[in-house]
């Protein structure tokens, strides 16, 4: 039973955060494509496990330079495919400065470590009100 809710527990993080990330694209860009949701549901989980569990509570901020790091990479991941490999031109960052392939940008990074704020407090929110977890409490730095 454990397992189940678990499963359930982490598909619905995935759910919520997927939409929130296609619905912040579709807000900044006007539109987005659905490999968004997926990328975006995989982000929330990763950043949101980063201090779970764990004997010693990382710092919020560094919960934001690695969830930064982790959103960078899995939007990565996600260009080569969506992008390279299937060929659907779905973004293109060749255009801005610091960009790797066209894939990543030091300016989305950048914005990927703000956005992980409010991503860390939402995880941290809804563990605590819908599935009865520990009230979340911050250390800064």
């Amino acid at each position: 039973m454990k397992i189940k809710y678990q499963i359930e527990k982490y598909m619905i993080l995935f759910a919520i955060g997927g939409m929130a990330y296609f619905l912040l694209e579709v807000l900044v860009r006007g539109y987005s494509h659905y490999s968004m949701f997926l990328c975006g549901g995989a982000c929330f989980l990763c950043c949101g496990l980063l201090n779970e569990n764990m004997k010693i509570k990382m710092s919020f901020i560094s919960q934001m330079v690695l969830s930064a790091l982790i959103i960078t990479a899995l939007e990565f991941i996600t260009g080569l495919i969506v992008n390279i490999w299937l060929k659907m031109d779905i973004w293109d960052y060749s255009q801005l400065p610091y960009n790797f392939m066209g894939q990543i940008c030091l300016l989305y990074s950048i914005f990927w470590f703000l956005v992980s704020s409010v991503a860390i407090v939402l995880d941290d929110f809804l563990r605590y009100k819908i599935f009865n977890e520990e009230k979340p409490h911050y250390k800064i730095f």
